[in-house]
């Protein structure tokens, strides 16, 4: 069996302890610890797990070591783009951790940078790209597309042929129609039946999802 790679997950919150508890049952990778901003974190360990400094640093520090930056709030969902744009590190760094209770079809792909937690399923022909996180019991069904950055919560169901634009958010239980998009910068809230395309940058909620409040001025260029 080869050595597994070294790994060092990005942001020791909520998301990370959970990627970190999955890498235990991923034996291709040796947990090194977190890198996170937080000072006070420093020199600490969290859930056994240490953390070894501040990502520039620490990706520095271990030159041959792959990230995976897992930090998700539907308050910011642009953290975890922010980190990777101020890292500035080429794709090759980046793991890609699918849990094995997830299943991810011959026919699907996802990118790098990405994290599929336990009991996921991506049925077929399913794209999703680079640093995408999906959590536990998310099911993607044909010919769904989901683009960078975007967020999936626990429980998320997508009919086939459903487009989720960049940086995008989907609050736990939501379910989405067949053929509808979802666009980029948009928060859909938890529980929602999404049955109409969501535009950028927007905040739907509800059964069936309603617009709660427009895009700011930020989103809307973020859709564009």
């Amino acid at each position: 069996m080869p050595e597994p790679d070294d790994l060092i997950i990005v942001g020791a919150g909520g998301l990370g302890r959970e990627v970190a508890q999955a890498v235990t049952a991923l034996p291709a990778w040796r947990l090194l610890g977190f890198a996170d901003d937080d000072f006070d974190r420093r020199g600490t360990a969290v859930d056994g797990v240490p953390v070894l400094g501040d990502a520039e640093e620490t990706a520095k520090a271990h030159a041959t070591a792959r990230l995976a930056v897992c930090t998700a709030s539907p308050r910011d969902p642009s953290v975890r783009r922010r980190i990777v744009r101020r890292l500035g590190l080429p794709a090759r760094r980046y793991a890609t951790l699918v849990h094995p209770a997830a299943w991810v079809s011959p026919s699907s792909r996802v990118g790098p940078g990405s994290v599929v937690l336990a009991q996921t399923v991506l049925t077929a022909s399913v794209r999703v790209g680079a640093h995408v996180a999906i959590m536990p019991h998310v099911t993607l069904t044909h010919d769904d597309q989901v683009e960078d950055f975007v967020t999936i919560a626990s429980g998320v169901r997508l009919g086939g042929g459903v487009r989720v634009g960049f940086g995008a958010y989907l609050g736990a239980g939501a379910l989405v129609r067949e053929g509808v998009s979802i666009g980029a910068g948009a928060l859909v809230g938890m529980g929602s039946v999404v049955l109409r395309d969501v535009p950028p940058g927007e905040v739907w909620a509800g059964s069936p999802a309603r617009l709660l409040r427009p895009a700011t001025k930020e989103k809307r260029k973020e859709g564009q």
